[in-house]
């Protein structure tokens, strides 16, 4: 059997038939990007009527990178899935800490997810892009931290997934004047959040 090989070719061709497919819409070219990598991520066209971007959370993304920033993730699964190499060489950090002892103790402490905790101990470490793709709690305690005056993100990436406060999490982020990337409904996860992050990524040059 024939069947392509060339890793750059398969891509090409897949964000090719992804437009094809992609309803009218009103993205410009930087969020069209993220649009397609998390089409191309899921391998569901019908991601692009739950996508939500904020106006210019993109090219806020995008600045972010060039600047240096920091960056942290809500599971080593999505740490796992972003491209290192175009963050170190755009001398920014990316970082996850829910294992982290200090992390750990604070949930114990406080009975608390370690989701939630790490986001607090994100806050103190003055983190600049949120990318959660699997823990509401995460997302509901920045929102709470944000309104408390206890943090400005550059930018949050919010895609938890799953059936239990998922979607309201999201919800609650689109209401705060916070640079945005969200699902709407259930819909999410961590390759989702990963893929948000790496098309910002691709867009460097």
């Amino acid at each position: 059997m024939k069947y392509e090989t060339d890793p750059a070719t398969i891509e090409a061709k897949s964000m090719a038939i992804i437009e094809e497919q992609l309803a009218s819409h009103s993205y410009n070219k930087a969020e069209l990007a993220v649009v397609k990598r998390m089409i191309h991520t899921s391998g569901d066209v019908d991601y692009q009527k739950i996508i939500s971007i904020k106006p210019g959370a993109v090219q806020t993304g995008i600045d972010a990178v060039k600047n240096g920033c920091s960056i942290v993730t809500d599971t080593k699964m999505v740490l796992a899935g972003i491209n290192k190499k175009v963050l170190a060489t755009n001398n920014c950090k990316i970082e996850n800490y829910v294992t982290h002892e200090p992390v750990v103790a604070l949930a114990k402490k406080q009975g608390i997810t370690r989701s939630m905790a790490a986001v607090d101990f994100a806050v103190e470490q003055g983190v600049d892009i949120f990318v959660i793709g699997n823990a509401p709690t995460a997302l509901f305690r920045l929102g709470e931290l944000f309104e408390a005056g206890k943090i400005v993100p550059k930018l949050v990436i919010g895609v938890p997934v799953g059936f239990v406060g998922a979607a309201e999490s999201k919800e609650y982020i689109r209401t705060l004047n916070i640079p945005s990337i969200t699902t709407i409904g259930k819909k999410g996860g961590s390759n989702i959040a990963a893929s948000v992050l790496n098309a910002i990524l691709y867009q460097l040059d």
